[in-house]
């Protein structure tokens, strides 16, 4: 099979865009204290639909540059629990942490981030909300991209598997994006409707890559977002 060199670009390109903010995020860091060596521990936080193996290839070349990685595995039961999960993985580190959110992950972060383990913010495409502000409040105040999210009759949301490919995972081999879809993650209602009461992003250093194109709603959305940040 050939490769997806478009896929690969991207990745590659996160990776660089993330290696670049995670040095930011050392250098200051080491800035701020006396005789510092920097962060070497980064916690990696999944957005919806998926789970921390979606960090795969981005957790490999971190821990080949010489990165303590931990990928914490919110399990979008409750944001309470997306939190109880996320905090276990920064504490499991035993030491000062990056944190790294995706998507939905950038809610989670924006509060789990005030644990005083964290010492910066990492949001790659994802959701740096402010206090009172929630993932479907953001989402409602644009124009739908898809309507193939449904909520099922435990409260849960769920993309439709015939368009999961094309709204979620276009930019994957067919097989892989047909394997997302049967194993997807879905996102409760209390997840996606929680409003977020105090941001760690206003008080720590916080870098934010937004991803192109922005064709789709969350990526518009996520655009938003850092240029009012």
């Amino acid at each position: 099979m050939k490769p997806n060199w478009r896929n690969v670009m991207t990745k590659l390109y996160a990776v660089a865009a993330l290696a670049s903010m995670l040095m930011g995020a050392t250098l200051n860091a080491a800035a701020a204290g006396p005789a510092s060596t920097g962060i070497k521990n980064v916690v990696l936080v999944h957005g919806a639909f998926g789970d921390g193996s979606g960090w795969e290839a981005v957790a490999k070349i971190l821990e080949k540059d010489g990165y303590a990685v931990s990928v914490a595995q919110p399990p979008e039961t409750s944001y309470a629990d997306d939190q109880k999960y996320t905090r276990a993985a920064i504490d499991a580190m035993g030491g000062p942490v990056v944190l790294v959110g995706h998507s939905y992950g950038g809610s989670i972060i924006s509060e789990a981030g005030n644990d005083p383990n964290v010492a910066a913010l990492v949001y790659i495409a994802a959701f740096a909300l402010d206090e009172g502000e929630s993932c479907a409040a953001i989402e409602q105040a644009l124009p739908p991209a898809t309507k193939a999210i449904k909520q099922d009759g435990n409260g849960n949301f769920w993309i439709d598997q015939e368009h999961f490919t094309a709204d979620f995972a276009a930019d994957v081999p067919p097989a892989v994006s047909h394997f997302m879809a049967v194993s997807q993650v879905p996102i409760s209602t209390d997840s996606f409707t929680h409003k977020v009461t105090s941001t760690a992003w206003k008080t720590k250093p916080t870098w934010y890559m937004v991803a192109r194109p922005v064709d789709q709603s969350p990526a518009r959305t996520h655009d938003g977002e850092a240029r009012q940040r």
